[in-house]
């Protein structure tokens, strides 16, 4: 009985791509720290526990949701033909199921945090589960994606402080800028099964390579941010160290991807990000706590 809890716990973290949790789970740990920085709040752990839990259920609630409204476009595509649901791995109720019981464990960590975070969690939860409509509608979809990511710093600097301030909006632009420029470069290899099912996306509506031209603009716009988050935030050396890694890893996933060629494109979307969203993290809450 006990193995095949495991089993089944395993099926629902592969549904969800849980390793994922890395590209905006680091941001929220920034928003967090910028809080204890820039109030005068205490650290909290009990808060700290929170938020990490909401992080969790938010990604569940917004991965499991679009697996299960896209189990039909996923099976007939041959790049998603194997994940959970068209796979038969797991059934559509039981992922039903599943996003219903993070949706409600969000909303109640939510109101164990402050009002305010549970009054914000109801749009938040809105944008978060919308995503998985927009590529049926507009090939801003992919923005949609970077703006349900961006919740995350503005929502744990909340948590802490309970009021709004500019250093975590501009963390929030930064990450919405960086996903929906990924998000772009990720969707390359399904340009033309997303011309065949009518599907919206940037490749799908520009091509490949107006595609990439367009993440890239969008990627060069997060430098200046990151200047900007620089002096919003009264960060140091330690920083800016971090931010031109976070940046050279920006311009590396653009070098090894292109029209012609995307046999990188897991590199470019999982490695390159996932390292460059903890590296970021780390030597801005470095420079947060040594101040």
């Amino acid at each position: 009985m006990y193995k095949a809890f495991i089993s089944k716990v395993n099926k629902f973290l592969k549904l969800v791509k849980f390793p994922h949790t890395i590209f905006a789970l680091p941001f929220a740990l920034i928003g967090f720290f910028l809080a204890v920085k820039l109030t005068d709040y205490e650290f909290s752990w009990r808060l700290l526990g929170l938020i990490l839990l909401e992080m969790v259920f938010a990604r569940n609630s917004a991965m499991g949701f679009n697996r299960y409204i896209d189990r039909d476009i996923d099976a007939k595509n041959p790049r998603t033909a194997s994940r959970e649901i068209p796979a038969g791995i797991l059934s559509p109720m039981s992922v039903k199921y599943f996003v219903l019981a993070n949706v409600v464990l969000f909303f109640i960590v939510a109101f164990l945090i402050n009002q305010l975070c549970f009054y914000l969690s109801f749009p938040a939860m809105a944008v978060l589960l919308s995503y998985s409509y927009m590529k049926r509608y507009t090939s801003l979809c992919h923005y949609v994606l970077g703006l349900a990511l961006a919740i995350a710093p503005v929502g744990a600097y909340l948590s802490i402080a309970g009021e709004f301030h500019a250093a975590p909006i501009v963390l929030s632009i930064i990450v919405m800028l960086w996903v929906s420029g990924f998000d772009i470069i990720y969707s390359l290899d399904d340009e033309e099964f997303d011309k065949e099912q009518k599907l919206h996306s940037v490749p799908q509506l520009w091509g490949r390579k107006g595609g990439l031209i367009i993440s890239a603009i969008g990627h060069a716009l997060i430098v200046p941010l990151l200047y900007l988050f620089y002096v919003v935030a009264d960060l140091g050396t330690i920083y800016i160290v971090g931010a031109v890694i976070f940046t050279a890893l920006l311009i590396y996933q653009h070098l090894i991807v292109s029209p012609t060629n995307l046999s990188r494109l897991n590199a470019a979307f999982f490695t390159s990000n996932g390292v460059a969203s903890v590296i970021f993290a780390i030597f801005s809450i470095w420079d947060i706590l040594a101040s």
